[in-house]
């Protein structure tokens, strides 16, 4: 046997599995991969649209939500017992779309459960053709937040006001303008109880809010 050959050979496989070690401790060293945030909605609407609608034809405008609008679909929360001013974004978790869409559409499903529901701009074209617009419904989300009074217990916290308008040829005629709060507790003090509670609240508003049109003679 050829002594030098061995001692090559040697030499190549120390080599090689050097190359293997560092190749390993290099992969090991990169960041993992970030994970995605989860998306939350509503959930499936269980109200559906009356055939036979009892009340006049209402137009809805697009819910505004002036102080949220940095909030983007950030599932957001306050510290109530440590620093209540500050509104802080869960990490991994966000909304599917801006609050201020679920709110509207799920107002929407509600409301058009007695009665017919119109776009803002489906209405004013509906006026030039047919007569007078339907009252116009203005809705704006103050609040829509977790709320925890201590680390294991929170609430969703829902507040909104709505005003009540009829066109009129020197322009709109205040009818009507209530605020809304809305609190539901979370069954856990995490993003998902968070979820749960918000959908619930906006469905208890929802349905104060129809209560509302109606004594306001809708």
């Amino acid at each position: 046997m050829d002594i030098r050959a061995v001692g090559v050979g040697g030499t190549y496989m120390k080599c090689l599995f050097g190359l293997v070690f560092v190749a390993l401790s290099a992969c090991s060293a990169l960041p993992d991969k970030p994970l995605r945030a989860v998306q939350y909605d509503f959930g499936p609407s269980t109200t559906t649209a009356m055939a036979n609608a009892s009340l006049p034809t209402l137009a809805l405008a697009d819910v505004e939500a002036p102080g949220m609008s940095d909030g983007g679909t950030a599932i957001l929360y306050r510290l109530g017992y440590a620093d209540a001013q500050q509104l802080r974004p869960y990490t991994q978790a966000r909304w599917s779309v801006p609050p201020a869409q679920l709110v509207g559409q799920r107002l929407r499903d509600v409301l058009g459960q007695r009665r017919a529901v119109l776009g803002a701009s489906d209405s004013a074209a509906l006026a030039r053709t047919t007569g007078p617009a339907p009252r116009l419904l203005r809705l704006e989300l103050q609040e829509f937040t977790q709320v925890f009074q201590s680390p294991v217990a929170s609430t969703g916290l829902v507040r909104l006001r709505a005003t009540l308008v009829e066109s009129t040829l020197l322009g709109d005629s205040l009818l009507a303008q209530r605020s809304f709060n809305v609190q539901r507790p979370a069954p856990s003090a995490d993003a998902p109880g968070g979820v749960r509670a918000l959908a619930v609240a906006t469905d208890a508003l929802a349905q104060e809010l129809d209560g509302w049109l109606e004594m306001a003679g809708r």
